[in-house]
């Protein structure tokens, strides 16, 4: 599962990517923007591809730029298959993606009327550290020959 995860930002990102000047409209469509989901602004209908509430699920799996995305798939590589592991596949992609709403929930309690587009992994992540750092409190991560472990 956390492989496939990785793919999925991977292509979006390229998707993005090869959209170029059109890439902004991606992510104004496909990100979640708090005003527009709680209803106090809304898209114009041209960027309104979406439901208001899938962008809770899109927004997931964009990514603002090479770092952003190389950062959180690398963490994903790291620690992902260890909690995977230990959840089982779907318990794992449940928690993935819990993580990731509940960090949208936080972004719009903290600003409910923003209109600046939350996009990345980066809260569906963390939630992934912090069951690594539950699950392993002890582990020590090191890196050598080329993996993780």
């Amino acid at each position: 599962v956390s492989w496939s995860i990785i793919g999925i930002c991977v292509f979006v990102f390229l998707w993005q990517v090869s959209l170029g000047a059109e890439g902004h409209r991606a992510v104004l469509s496909l990100g979640l923007i708090p005003s527009n989901l709680l209803g106090t602004r809304v898209l114009p209908p041209e960027l309104a591809v979406i439901p208001a509430w899938a962008s809770l699920m899109t927004s997931m799996f964009m990514h603002g730029g090479w770092m952003h995305l190389i950062g959180n798939m690398g963490y994903l590589w790291v620690f992902g298959n260890n909690v995977e592991d230990a959840m089982g596949h779907k318990r794992f992609i449940a928690f993935y993606l819990l993580s990731g709403l509940g960090a949208a929930a936080g972004q719009i309690l903290a600003d409910p009327s923003s209109t600046v587009p939350m996009i990345g992994a980066s809260g569906a992540i963390s939630g992934v550290l912090g069951a690594n750092l539950l699950l392993y409190p002890h582990a020590r991560v090191t890196y050598c020959c080329g993996s993780a472990f």
